[in-house]
């Protein structure tokens, strides 16, 4: 089961490790029956303690990974608030949306390739987020007046439809579909990483504002590959609640999902700007 969420898809996110069974110190005397011995009564086993499991100290939930989810959303949101508000555009509202881009995006290969997540990261990861979140909002609402909470609220619609359709119509996950969605999800970042080299020459193809065919179709993908990602991230963490993950991997699927919703209002923002020239 793999996610194509970079925070979902370790090949060992999930699993819980089986009891590993010790063979007994001791031979079977003749006549008894395994497990027994001189003097002791039928049936007892010394090593029974060794075939016994490990005690798990919580499972992951369904409310845990909400709850965690929020807190992270939550956390993001605040920061990007304090962000819109108190940076003036001007230089260092620049410096906020290149350094908080670069820096969540670092932080989002430290968790991916860390086998436990810490919730100190996620919630260091959300802050950073908020920062490069609050940058990008201001600058497009500078921009396009009014173009901020539209994009806000289409985001979180955008999210609980794709939640409800999972849900209602019991889609399932088939790994064909999740290779269509990885291999349509890594070519668009290849599109916009050349795209973004060719904005240094002033040749970019896909520019906020710019509304061409090419840009709003590339928008509407965008969109549409960010909420079939929701849905891969939906099966992902409910897989994993199945499976009986421990309960510290809820930051891991909040972790995810707070991913795929950040790219997912990026695209709804880009989007609204090309109407709102």
């Amino acid at each position: 089961m793999r996610s194509n969420n970079p925070v979902l898809s370790r090949p060992d996110t999930w699993q819980v490790q089986p009891a590993q069974q010790v063979p007994g110190q001791y031979g079977q005397y003749p006549g008894q029956a395994p497990g027994q011995y001189p003097g002791q009564p039928y049936g007892y086993d010394p090593n029974a303690a060794q075939f016994a499991p490990a005690p798990v100290a919580g499972r992951m939930t369904i409310d845990d990974v909400i709850t965690k989810t929020a807190l992270t959303i939550g956390t993001l949101m605040a920061v990007a608030a304090l962000t819109f508000v108190f940076v003036p555009v001007g230089p260092l509202l620049t410096a906020a949306w290149v350094v908080g881009g670069l820096v969540s995006f670092g932080v989002v290969l430290l968790v991916s390739f860390r086998r436990a997540v810490n919730p100190a990261f996620v919630l260091a990861y959300a802050a950073i987020e908020g920062v490069f979140i609050g940058a990008v909002s201001k600058f497009f609402e500078y921009s396009y007046p009014g173009i901020v909470l539209p994009a806000v609220a289409g985001t979180f619609v955008a999210a609980a439809m794709t939640l409800g359709a999972y849900k209602f119509f019991r889609i399932k996950v088939s790994s064909k579909f999740r290779r269509m969605v990885m291999i349509g999800t890594m070519a668009y970042a290849g599109v916009l990483l050349v795209n973004f080299i060719l904005s240094f020459f002033g040749l970019a193809f896909i520019t906020a504002g710019n509304l061409t065919v090419f840009a709003l179709l590339a928008s509407a993908i965008g969109v549409g590959l960010a909420v079939f990602n929701l849905i891969l991230d939906f099966d992902y963490i409910e897989q994993g609640v199945a499976m009986g993950a421990p309960a510290s991997e809820s930051w891991r699927g909040a972790f995810g999902l707070t991913v795929t919703m950040v790219w997912l209002y990026i695209e709804i923002l880009r989007i609204l700007s090309y109407f709102r020239r």
